[in-house]
């Protein structure tokens, strides 16, 4: 199932501008936020549309959720974060996906709410594949 307005069901150039495709995962894609003042940030989409987690098949549930640890551990090896945050919104963009935010003791908004775009922080492409591979070696 897909929605005609939705980018993680279309792909499209608003998804490029925003992130990278890192992989798939069991029933989710993994994506490098391009917007890096948290490094290592991600988010895991699922593949097919629902708005709501509560919407979903519990087989699914239990596979998205298994995919946002994974995905979270990863993100955790790769960087060693003091905390990974998560975030489930989707008020403008309502498909179920999860926001994975390593935060750094003494960084940004340690200690409060990550925000969603915070310092603009953008990287080289070659500094993007580092991140991703990084976090692929711990997938």
């Amino acid at each position: 199932m897909s929605h005609p307005e939705c980018m993680y069901c279309n792909h499209d150039e608003r998804l490029d501008k925003l992130m990278i495709e890192i992989g798939q995962l069991s029933v989710s894609t993994l994506y490098l936020f391009r917007e890096q003042t948290y490094r290592g940030r991600v988010l895991v989409a699922l593949n097919g549309h629902a708005r709501e987690i509560f919407e979903l098949p519990e087989d699914t549930r239990n596979s998205l959720v298994a995919d946002v640890a994974k995905a979270a551990n990863a993100v955790q090896q790769a960087f060693n974060p003091g905390k990974v945050n998560y975030g489930a919104y989707g008020d403008t963009m309502p498909h179920v996906h999860f926001h994975i935010v390593p935060k750094y003791e003494g960084g940004e908004q340690w200690g409060t709410t990550f925000v969603m775009n915070p310092a603009q922080t953008y990287l080289s492409d070659e500094e993007y594949a580092g991140l991703i591979s990084e976090i692929k070696k711990h997938l």
